[in-house]
C-alpha cells in the first residue's frame, strides 16, 4: 500500500502543509519525533505577508483571539535598529502577530486533525529509498521500527533536518562565529517602565523603545514586553569568549552593563513558565543545494535558515513554502499538474529565501560593531528619510516584494504578487476576498459591471476553478478581474472594463500553466 505524502516533522510547517495537502483531496501522514508539543520558547509571532497568509485559511482569528481582518503596522518599525517611519506610506505592507510558536502549533494542529489528518507522534525517520514510482521512508516508533511507501516525501524536520541528509542534498553557506546572544525572561524595576508607551527608560542611558532592537559599538539590546509574559530581554555581543558555566540572570546583567554602558538591575521572571534562560554562540545563514530530490521535497529550516536580525524568524518564510508547495503536489498526485508545477516551487521559494537571507546579512552588517558601521547607519539613516526607500525596505521586511514569473500574463503590476484584500458584494451578500480563498481552490474574480468573464471557464477548469462575480466595495485600484492561485497569488489580472481578446487569451495561457 502507497500512501499519497509523508511529511517528516510536526511542527508549524509539517503541520501547515498537511492541511493545504487534506483541503486539496490528498491524506498526508505526519510523523513528528517529539510526544507532545515542544514548550521551549522559540518564535514569538508571525511578521509580514504571512500574517495575510493566515487570514487566507481563516487562521489569523484562531491565532489573533480577535475577529475581523489583520491591520497593518503603520506607525514605527526597524530596519538594522535603525528607524522606519511608517506612517508615510500609502499602505504599509508590516503585519504582526504577537503569538507564541507553541500556540502556533496547537492552532494547526487543531485545525490539521478537524481535516482529518493522521499524526504519529513519537515517530521519526530514520532512512529512505527513492525509486520511479515512490519513496520507501524506514521509521522507528515506540513499537519498533517499520516501513512506509509514499509517492512523496516531505522533509519539514527543521535545520538539522534528517531527510535532507538521508537524500544526499548539500546546506551550504556562512557559520558566524563572532556573535554570542543572550536571551532570559526577567523583571527590571517597575518604575523604568513607560505605562504609556511599554518603553524602558534606563538612568545615565536613555529611553529604549519595547520589542525594537537597539544598537550601540559595543553591541545590541532588545526589551520585548509581551502581554501576559514576563519581558524578553536580549543582548548581542562580539568577540566574547564562551563562558564554560550555564547562563544566568547575571551574565545578562553583566553583558547589559557592556553594551549599554549602565547597570540594569534584573530580577527573575513572574508567572508559569517556560522561561527563556538561554547563550547561543554562533549563527549560521545556509540554503539546500536544491529544494527537492526526485520525489523528496523540504520546506522551512530543512530548506534555509538564517541568523535573523530583527527581519521576522524563519517561520515566516516556512509557512508560506507549505503553501507554495501543498496546492502543486496535491495536483501532481491527481494527474492533473502541468508539466513544470512541482519545479516552480523551487524556483519561486528560492527567490523568496535568497531575499530574505539577503535581508538578513544586510541587517546583520549594519549592526556589527565599529566606528566604521557607525558611520554607514548615519548615512543610511539619511536615506531613510525619502518615503521610497522606507516603502522598499519595507516591503523587504515583509517578504512583500517577492514577485513570481508568470510568463505572458505578468504585465499588470498585480501579476505575480500576493492578491490583496478587499470587501466585495456578491450575490450572496458582502464578503472579504481572504473568505473566498479559505478553501485553497484557484479562484477567478469577475469585478467587472456586466459580468463579462461568466463563460470564461470551460472543460476541466469549470469545475477546478471558483468563477464569483462581485463589486469591490470600494472599487478595487487597478483590477477588474484577477485569477489567484490557491497560494493567494495573482496569475493574470486585467484592468479594462470588458477584457480584450489578447486579454482573455492570456488568460487561457494562465489557466493551462498553472491548472492544467
Amino acid at each position: 500500500m502507497i500512501t499519497d505524502v509523508v511529511i517528516a516533522g510536526g511542527g508549524p510547517n509539517g503541520l501547515m502543509l498537511a492541511c493545504e495537502l487534506t483541503l486539496a483531496g490528498v491524506r498526508p501522514i505526519v510523523l513528528e519525533r517529539l510526544a507532545a508539543p515542544s514548550t521551549e520558547p522559540k518564535a514569538n509571532g508571525l511578521l509580514g505577508q504571512v500574517v495575510r497568509l493566515a487570514d487566507r485559511r481563516g487562521l489569523h482569528e484562531r491565532l489573533s483571539g480577535m475577529q475581523g481582518p489583520p491591520q497593518p503596522n503603520s506607525a514605527y518599525f526597524m530596519f538594522a535598529a535603525m528607524g522606519l517611519d511608517l506612517s508615510v506610506l500609502a499602505d504599509s505592507p508590516i503585519y504582526g502577530l504577537a503569538v507564541p510558536q507553541l500556540r502556533i502549533v496547537q492552532v494547526l494542529e487543531e485545525r490539521a486533525r478537524e481535516l482529518g489528518v493522521e499524526i504519529r507522534r513519537e515517530h521519526e525517520v530514520t532512512g529512505l529509498a527513492q525509486d520511479d514510482d515512490s519513496v520507501t521512508v524506514d521509521v522507528s516508533g515506540p513499537d519498533g521500527t517499520y516501513r512506509l511507501r509514499a509517492r512523496y516525501l516531505v522533509g519539514a524536520d527543521g535545520a538539522h533536518s534528517i531527510t535532507r541528509k538521508l537524500a544526499g542534498i548539500g546546506f551550504p553557506g556562512v557559520t558566524y562565529d563572532r556573535t554570542t546572544v543572550r536571551s532570559a525572561h526577567a523583571t527590571v524595576p517597575a518604575e523604568w517602565v513607560d505605562p504609556a508607551t511599554g518603553a524602558l527608560n534606563v538612568p545615565g542611558y536613555g529611553t529604549v523603545p519595547p520589542f525594537l532592537p537597539h544598537r550601540t559599538e559595543r553591541g545590541g539590546f532588545s526589551y520585548a514586553p509581551f502581554p501576559g509574559h514576563p519581558p524578553l530581554i536580549n543582548t548581542t555581543e562580539w568577540d566574547q569568549p564562551e563562558p564554560e558555566v550555564p547562563m544566568s540572570l547575571e551574565e545578562l546583567r553583566e553583558s547589559i552593563g557592556r553594551v549599554l554602558g549602565v547597570d540594569v538591575p534584573l530580577g527573575p521572571p513572574a508567572g508559569e513558565g517556560p522561561h527563556v534562560l538561554r547563550r547561543l554562540t554562533r549563527g549560521n545563514t545556509r540554503m539546500a543545494e536544491r529544494f527537492f530530490d526526485r520525489r523528496v521535497f523540504l520546506v522551512g529550516d530543512a530548506a534555509h535558515v538564517y541568523a535573523a536580525t530583527g527581519g521576522g524568524p524563519g517561520l515566516n518564510l516556512g509557512l508560506q513554502d507549505a503553501v507554495n508547495l501543498g496546492w502543486k503536489l496535491a495536483a501532481e498526485i491527481a494527474g492533473r499538474a502541468p508539466a513544470g508545477l512541482l519545479d516552480s516551487y523551487e524556483t519561486e521559494r528560492r527567490q523568496a529565501a535568497s531575499r530574505m537571507i539577503m535581508n538578513a546579512q544586510a541587517q546583520s552588517a549594519l549592526i556589527g560593531p565599529g566606528s566604521d558601521v557607525t558611520a554607514l547607519r548615519e548615512l543610511f539613516t539619511e536615506l531613510l528619510g525619502h518615503r521610497d526607500n522606507v516603502q522598499h525596505l519595507a516591503e523587504l521586511i515583509a517578504g512583500a516584494d517577492v514577485r513570481y514569473d508568470m510568463g505572458e500574463a505578468g504585465a499588470h503590476p498585480l501579476v505575480g504578487r500576493f492578491a490583496p484584500d478587499m470587501s466585495l458584494l456578491t450575490p450572496d451578500g458582502s464578503v472579504r476576498l481572504a473568505e473566498l480563498t479559505r478553501n485553497a481552490r484557484p479562484l477567478l474574480l469577475d469585478l467587472t459591471e456586466s459580468g463579462q468573464l461568466s463563460g470564461t471557464l470551460s472543460g476541466r477548469h469549470e469545475t477546478a476553478v471558483d468563477l464569483v462575480t462581485a463589486r469591490p466595495e470600494p472599487p478595487a485600484p487597478g483590477a477588474t478581474a484577477l485569477l489567484l492561485r490557491p497560494d493567494s497569488y495573482v496569475a493574470w489580472a486585467s484592468s479594462s472594463p470588458r477584457p480584450e481578446p489578447e486579454e482573455l487569451k492570456a488568460l487561457q495561457s494562465a489557466l493551462e500553466r498553472w491548472f492544467g
